[in-house]
């Protein structure tokens, strides 16, 4: 068995090529649920979904996000519709009153639907339409969530790392133009990583339990880190004391998202930054103390406490996977966890 925490980008990447060198029937991908959002009365859990997709061929591999060449006529409507009637296209959330009221697993993160300031497909949405309908016949996310793992065909086990709400809370510099708090996506897809932050919390972390399957996972191990982010992709999950407590038992290999202090994509050296690490692979080595082996880029010199791997860490196609994949596994060795051979034939 062997165990992949997974946020929205990094890691689904190295999955892309990963099932040359870790067998997809003893594969596991806890999936960060932190980004989750309600919108418009749907659950979106955006992590989740892009392994899901990734995993099932469906994946937009452009944008990394979404079904590749889905339509998007019922969201244009919406955008019509808020435009027509003059209604502010958003993000619009819900009165403070609503935020608990409903479906626990969507407190603090709900959205009106107007305007709706997440694109959404018409395929992806029919994903979240059926998750949602699951949930509200009493079905917990990890069931929903395998069972549309069965429906895309992805040859893994998916998890989310809860089945509670964790939301991932942006709070903004004091001399910031925007709200003192927002949820991360308007953070990221509203606001494009725009605001100045002061700091990350993980709300409801506290008294999150993990999901039985990603605790169980985690304990099966070894556990493989990609190269997410470590504050907003990985935090949430390292926020459940119980997870963090089962990632300190692990082995764990985590690949760098950095090269040096050069990060591959996304807002993560802003937000390491905020949360008091600095935006460098000797920053997320700090984050992850957990971790008993690292993969680095060949350019990156970073000397770390802990062994290191080398390869070319960017990844531009499944090649390219599959070479940082077999680097994770050399980490493995060196830390006395070498997978299992796939038992394909080179």
């Amino acid at each position: 068995m062997t165990t992949f925490l997974s946020g929205g980008t990094g890691t689904p990447k190295l999955l892309a090529g990963a099932d040359s060198v870790f067998d997809s029937a003893e594969t596991t991908v806890v999936a960060n649920t932190g980004d989750d959002v309600e919108l418009g009365g749907l659950l979106v859990c955006p992590d989740v979904d892009t392994v899901l997709f990734e995993q099932g061929d469906l994946l937009d591999r452009e944008r990394w996000w979404g079904i590749a060449d889905d339509t998007t006529e019922t969201h244009d409507e919406l955008r019509a519709l808020a435009d027509a009637a003059d209604l502010d296209a958003g993000p619009r959330y819900l009165p403070d009153e609503a935020q608990t009221a409903g479906r626990d697993l969507a407190d603090w993160r709900r959205f009106s639907g107007v305007g709706e300031f997440m694109e959404i497909g018409d395929r992806d949405r029919a994903v979240h339409l059926t998750r949602t309908s699951l949930l509200d016949e009493g079905h917990s996310l990890t069931e929903v969530t395998r069972t549309l793992a069965g429906a895309l065909d992805a040859p893994v086990d998916v998890v989310p790392m809860s089945d509670d709400p964790v939301a991932s809370i942006v709070r903004t510099d004091a001399q910031s133009d925007y709200a003192d708090e927002m949820h991360f996506q308007e953070f990221w897809v509203a606001h494009r990583a725009d605001p100045a932050v002061a700091d990350v919390d993980f709300r409801g972390a506290d008294a999150a339990d993990p999901s039985p399957a990603a605790l169980d996972a985690i304990a099966a191990g070894p556990v493989v880190i990609g190269p997410s982010n470590p504050v907003t992709s990985i935090g949430p999950m390292v926020a459940i004391d119980a997870l963090r407590e089962a990632l300190r038992d692990a082995t764990v290999v985590a690949v760098s998202p950095f090269v040096e202090d050069e990060v591959f994509s996304g807002p993560a050296a802003k937000l390491m930054d905020a949360v008091g690490y600095d935006p460098s692979t000797r920053g997320v080595a700090a984050a992850y103390p957990f971790a008993d082996a690292f993969v680095l880029d060949e350019a990156d010199g970073t000397d770390l406490d802990r062994p290191v791997v080398r390869t070319d860490t960017e990844m531009a196609d499944e090649r390219d996977a599959e070479c940082v994949a077999e680097a994770v596994a050399d980490a493995l060795e060196l830390v006395g966890r070498a997978p299992e051979p796939t038992g394909e034939v080179a």
